[in-house]
């Protein structure tokens, strides 16, 4: 008897276009692979769909909120559906990116220096020496991004737009130069570090979906001690945040300082993309996995209290 599995995608996040795209990717994998699968298209009513439909397994593929904060987790938990990536605690503490870099500071992992400010007060004077990074604490692909540079006499405007929908406190970091890195964890094991070189000034939403937005360089060209630091920290930061099945570190690294001395960790994505091109499917694939056996995998390590 083959498990019945339920794909959860879409939801109401920024990212839901996104969501849609992975959960049909894996989905179709999933049925290639010989699993029943259910595609649920997640609104408020999922708890009733899922009791509907009496899943074996829920394979999570909803980006931002509520499949990465914690939320779907504690839904599927309370109607006892094993699920894949990562539990409760773990999904709601790397979704808050302040208090996830507490966390990963604590466990040795470098993190940029930075402050949390309400929006506005970021919006009225410069929160740090530019240039510097203004970035929602909760929300993933670059949405509500802005990069501030020396150009940039005042902070940016769009801060205080009435229709402004990423949260009242905002998040000022130290802006890195250098390389943008990342690496994937899948269960126990870091996987390989790609190098993600803008065909754009800056590598937001669109350039990370629209194709020739963005080139990746696998493996990144980087010192042997480098790669390796980045494929240790990018595990570390998995424990850490204690997060489970696949997850990925983004880093930034400024090579013109001394060893592995610019590594600084970003953020852990807990619901990373699952297309077919998306950076950790491309990491699988690189290891030997294809998309069906990572799609496999992600179904039979599902689980209760994780």
């Amino acid at each position: 008897m083959s498990k019945h599995v339920a794909v959860l995608m879409g939801g109401w996040s920024a990212e839901r276009e996104i969501s849609l795209r992975s959960g049909k990717a894996c989905a179709d994998a999933a049925e290639r692979a010989g699993f029943r699968v259910t595609r649920i298209d997640v609104d408020r009513n999922v708890a009733a769909r899922l009791t509907e439909v009496k899943p074996d397994v829920a394979l999570n593929l909803l980006h931002g909120s509520p499949g990465e904060d914690g939320t779907i987790q504690g839904v599927l938990e309370i109607l006892g559906i094993p699920y894949s990536h990562s539990g409760v605690l773990a999904s709601a503490l790397a979704m808050q990116k302040d208090r996830a870099k507490i966390a990963m500071s604590a466990a040795g992992v470098p993190v940029p220096e930075g402050l949390v400010i309400s929006r506005l007060e970021a919006a009225k004077a410069h929160a740090l020496p530019r240039p510097y990074v203004i970035k929602p604490i909760s929300e993933g692909s670059s949405v509500g991004v802005f990069i501030v540079t020396e150009e940039h006499a005042h902070p940016p405007q769009e801060l205080t737009r009435p229709d402004w929908t990423h949260g009242e406190l905002v998040l000022c970091e130290r802006f890195i130069a250098g390389k943008e890195l990342t690496c994937a964890v899948m269960g126990d094991r870091a996987l390989d570090v790609i190098e993600i070189v803008p065909a754009v000034k800056f590598y937001d939403f669109e350039a990370k979906y629209a194709p020739g937005g963005s080139k990746h360089v696998l493996p990144a060209i980087l010192k042997p001690n480098v790669y390796q630091e980045v494929r240790r920290l990018a595990l570390l930061a998995h424990r850490a945040l204690g997060c489970r099945g696949v997850s990925r570190a983004d880093f930034r690294f400024d090579d013109r300082m001394e060893g592995t001395q610019g590594l600084a960790c970003l953020e852990v994505n807990t619901q990373p993309g699952m297309t077919e091109t998306s950076l950790v499917p491309e990491l699988a694939a690189y290891a030997g996995v294809t998309f069906e056996e990572l799609v496999k995998w992600m179904v039979e390590d599902a689980s209760l209290n994780r």
